[in-house]
């Protein structure tokens, strides 16, 4: 074989072990969201979106078009962009970003809904993006399990847990889990059937990682009385 020949095969295999090395590297989250992708948008913001964008068939794309306009980083349009597609169709703006290790903590305004307008997301881990209000993923069995909640449904029948009453502001507290992971305790409001209807108290779960920023899954805390 030429030295040529050689000189040509190791530069190709160099090559492709480059490439191999950054789409790795893609794939295992290193581009970290961080706080370059906050922003604070303004009522003028809403109301140039609205007029822009109400008559759209495609609302939050428009949306996502006007922030560039307005201002918003580039880090803050990519965020939304990339939340839009994880959650199918919501429109948020990252308003609040706390690094708390491998895991950190997002607030999230949704300025178009009709309810609840704020959301915590936990971020950089695997998955990037873990939604705090995704109720599916709550340890429903235990808290449905436990003598707490049977004495409440006997108080409430129609009592159930509802997305948290966010305020975009208080964040939620970390404490170490098992084998150096990280814990989030978030509480979640119980309701008597509807938004409108009697509180039960608040439900507590924790949503726990590992040491390198996997997601394990939830865990029931317990439970606080219902309001006098």
């Amino acid at each position: 074989m030429s030295e040529t020949r050689l000189l040509l095969i190791l530069v190709v295999v160099g090559w492709a072990a480059c490439v191999m090395a950054q789409s790795s590297s893609a794939q295992n989250g290193s581009a970290k969201i961080d706080a370059s992708a906050v922003w604070q948008s303004t009522p003028q913001f809403l109301t140039a979106g609205h007029a822009a964008c109400d008559s759209s068939s495609h609302v939050v794309e428009c949306l996502i078009g006007q922030m560039s306009k307005a201002g918003a980083p580039v880090a803050a349009v990519n965020f939304t962009r990339e939340l839009y597609k994880q959650s199918h169709g919501d429109f948020g703006i990252m308003t609040g970003f706390q690094g708390m290790g491998p895991v950190a903590v997002a607030w999230i305004t949704y300025p178009i809904r009709a309810n609840t307008n704020y959301g915590l997301l936990l971020v950089n881990g695997q998955p990037p993006i873990v939604n705090v209000e995704d109720l599916k993923l709550l340890d429903r069995k235990t808290m449905e399990q436990s003598p707490q909640f049977q004495d409440l449904k006997n108080q409430f029948p129609k009592v159930d847990v509802w997305p948290g009453d966010r305020d975009g502001k208080t964040w939620p507290e970390s404490q170490p889990g098992p084998n150096g992971g990280t814990q989030f305790v978030v509480s979640y409001p119980l309701i008597n059937g509807c938004r409108a209807c009697a509180r039960a108290g608040l439900a507590i779960f924790t949503w726990n990682f590992d040491a390198h920023g996997k997601f394990l899954g939830t865990s029931f805390q317990g439970m606080t009385p219902p309001p006098f």
